[in-house]
């Protein structure tokens, strides 16, 4: 008689996603996560708060269901539902785009009207992603750049008025509000540059610990009423209750599309940095369908759209630790903090110009990634032109609103931001202007060729599933590597 030998637990691979480390390995990377996106992710709550004059009650709640969202959105992500979550370690937070819409939208149609805007963009989301590479082509690099880059520059006032210590508060624009703020952006650069592991990964959270410590020294910290809020709570849904509004519908939508673009290259990011493969189509399109679901719960809860988180990318391919499970952990504990409202209230305690000093770096950034991506693939005259005309146009009309308030009228909140603008001229110049290149996503383009059509003098016949398998590793990369690729394995096939 033989007895079944015992199980042995496979060996963690630190490459596959489904491979699930040690606690003494997966906790602290947990941990690691939540760090490097704390800030960024409770950031937008704060801003609305502010913008929306919130009590201390609503502004707890505001950042509540910012924890939450995030959380239930990085489990849905990682864990998966059936065709949605791509399944892979990305960190999910509010997304940072959202934040130029949405304060001049919060301003003159109140939160309800955001909310309402953020659920119409789930619903767009949801049904683009169930076809991302149809559309792809619209957004190359030379359009998804400048929007990025208006969506950035238009940031950009809010940060120096957060700095300033917020518009209409006491002592706004006096020295003590700005020397906050730039202790926290100098110590933001110094942690960022010189600092190593976690404190570069999360400078600008450490900075606005330091700077929360300074202002609370300097008498400009109020914890009014964070005592009375219960201990454990869970967010309630609708508590600005939901308007529906054209304006703020379209204006959220377009931010929403163009993330969800911007989304691609981030899962494909994250498989090259933590795996060294190209994402394949099922995890770009659970990746994107999980956005979109998200977002839905950012509607009913109170929180902007979320989007996947760079720097947390940033942390997987600097441990190369790409295991799921890890920062699945991550959102658990992202829900957990969500239940407790005191803490909550604390965090939404953080005074404007320290708040101000950590996202003049972050909006700056996002400037910076519009430019860099303007810089792929070169500036030719064309792109210049579309650049121009877009940003121009479209940060134009932004910076003087009463020269076209009789044309704009009951829409000018859609104005506000020049993002629509630019958004629309840079998708429609780039599809009039001559000299137009082939995009990822459009027909004939690398995401839509398959190995199997290729004509068959090059090279002998291949049986499907091959076919299949090569066509699945090709396929989201450009169409350069694509044809040296197929070049490198019919040589090898023919032998």
């Amino acid at each position: 008689m033989t007895t079944a030998a015992p199980a042995t637990r496979r060996p963690h691979d630190p490459r596959d996603p489904n491979s699930m480390p040690p606690a003494s390995v997966a906790l602290p990377l947990a941990a690691q996560h939540v760090l490097a996106m704390f800030a960024s992710n409770l950031t937008p709550a704060i801003l609305i708060a502010g913008v929306i004059g919130a009590t201390t009650g609503q502004s707890a709640a505001l950042v509540q269901a910012a924890l939450l969202c995030a959380g239930l959105a990085t489990l849905l992500q990682t864990l998966g539902i059936g065709p949605v979550g791509s399944r892979l370690p990305l960190m999910m937070g509010t997304g940072f785009a959202f934040i130029a819409v949405a304060v001049p939208l919060a301003e003159t149609q109140g939160a309800a009207a955001v909310f309402g805007g953020v659920l119409v963009t789930a619903l767009v989301q949801v049904a683009i992603g169930l076809g991302i590479h149809k559309v792809a082509f619209l957004f190359p690099p030379v359009v998804t750049g400048t929007i990025i880059l208006v969506v950035g520059l238009g940031l950009l006032p809010s940060g120096i008025n957060l700095a300033a210590g917020g518009v209409g508060r006491d002592g706004f624009g006096s020295w003590t509000n700005f020397g906050v703020a730039a202790v926290v952006l100098l110590l933001t650069v110094v942690l960022n540059q010189y600092g190593r592991g976690l404190l570069k990964t999360a400078s600008v959270l450490f900075a606005i610990v330091a700077g929360y410590a300074l202002a609370a020294a300097l008498g400009m910290v109020s914890l009014t009423g964070v005592g009375d809020r219960p201990v454990v709570a869970a967010p309630t849904p609708f508590p600005f209750g939901i308007e529906f509004t054209a304006v703020a519908a379209l204006s959220m939508a377009v931010l929403g599309v163009v993330n969800m673009v911007d989304s691609v290259g981030t899962v494909n990011a994250v498989t090259e940095g933590g795996a060294g493969r190209t994402a394949t189509r099922r995890e770009l399109r659970g990746g994107i369908l999980a956005e979109g679901g998200s977002a839905a719960l950012g509607g009913v809860f109170g929180a902007l759209p979320t989007t996947m988180f760079s720097q947390n990318i940033g942390l997987v391919a600097l441990t190369q630790q790409m295991s799921r499970w890890v920062v699945a952990i991550a959102g658990g504990a992202l829900v957990v903090l969500a239940m407790l409202p005191q803490v909550a209230g604390v965090l939404a305690s953080v005074p404007p110009p320290v708040l101000g000093g950590g996202v003049l770096v972050l909006f700056g950034m996002v400037c910076a990634i519009g430019i860099q991506m303007l810089t792929k693939d070169g500036l030719d005259a064309r792109s210049l032109l579309i650049v121009a005309l877009s940003v121009g146009l479209g940060r134009g009309i932004a910076a003087a609103p009463d020269a076209v308030a009789g044309i704009t009228g009951q829409w000018s909140a859609l104005f506000d931001s020049g993002i629509v603008v630019a958004a629309f001229l840079a998708v429609v110049l780039n599809l009039v202007l001559p000299g137009r290149a082939g995009a990822l996503g459009a027909p004939g383009s690398p995401a839509e060729v398959d190995v199997r059509d290729l004509p068959s003098h090059a090279g002998p016949a291949v049986d499907e599933a091959q076919a299949e398998r090569w066509r699945r590793e090709i396929e989201q990369v450009d169409l350069t590597v694509l044809e040296a690729e197929v070049e490198r394995r019919r040589s090898s096939a023919t032998g």
